[in-house]
């Protein structure tokens, strides 16, 4: 009969589909990591603030700065360590994001960065980059990346503002109780199988649409069915 050709790593780097892919999809943990934002206008305090947010340290180039990045500067959260950029600045740095309204400027520091084998991503021309920003949802722990490639900006946004209406802010609850619930039972529980079934009763349950509705009795009682009688909001530490 005929035979069949499992595929190999080759066959699906080859393939159309993934030739299609200019980029990896990556989550990228920046906790501590030394960035650097040239640009301190409303684009690049966009970017320190994300940065921030994910617990990066960012050093900042730019002659004038927005009012919240001023604040930032002052507090000590963001260093200022230039008014006009220069390749030096890079040095000890991993990533770089050029957000200058200076195409040239913002290019060239694409190419430095490159020289040093840094990340950068370069605003409003991706392509000078070798990483991209995608537009984001968050629901507390939960994010949802889009990315059009670099096609359309546009597009993403739209898209996004769409997946902002089907996923409501009871995610970001969930995902609180989901974590509380995974943090106790593997502590309490090494049965791999067991476990899981229980992870995928609780997912599959009404929970989400009970914390929609802030019905806690109810959500009390899932916990007990699925987890057993010493599980509830109040014993995983969980209030809103």
């Amino acid at each position: 009969g005929r035979s069949y050709h499992h595929p190999t790593p080759l066959d699906y780097l080859f393939s159309s589909e993934i030739l299609f892919m200019h980029y990896y999809p990556i989550f990228l943990k920046v906790e501590n990591l030394p960035c650097l934002v040239v640009g301190g206008g409303e684009v690049g305090a966009r970017k320190v603030q994300t940065l921030l947010s994910c617990g990066a340290s960012v050093a900042l180039v730019s002659p004038e700065v927005v009012e919240w990045l001023e604040e930032k500067i002052q507090e000590g959260v963001v260093d200022l360590v230039g008014n006009h950029y220069e390749e030096k600045q890079l040095e000890g740095c991993s990533l770089v994001i050029a957000a200058t309204d200076d195409v040239e400027l913002n290019c060239q520091i694409a190419k430095d960065a490159e020289r040093r084998g840094l990340l950068c991503n370069v605003v409003d021309y991706p392509q000078e980059g070798n990483f991209i920003l995608p537009a984001l949802i968050q629901r507390g722990a939960l994010t949802l990346a889009i990315s059009t490639s670099g096609k359309s900006p546009a597009l993403a946004r739209q898209i996004r503002e769409d997946l902002e209406q089907r996923f409501g802010p009871e995610y970001a609850d969930v995902l609180e109780i989901m974590g509380a619930v995974r943090s106790r039972l593997l502590r309490e529980s090494q049965d791999s199988r067991v476990n899981k079934e229980k992870f995928d009763r609780l997912v599959k349950s009404e929970l989400l649409e009970l914390v929609r509705r802030r019905d806690f009795a109810a959500v009390d009682n899932i916990l007990h069915t699925v987890l057993g009688s010493n599980y509830s909001l109040k014993e995983l530490e969980i209030s809103w």
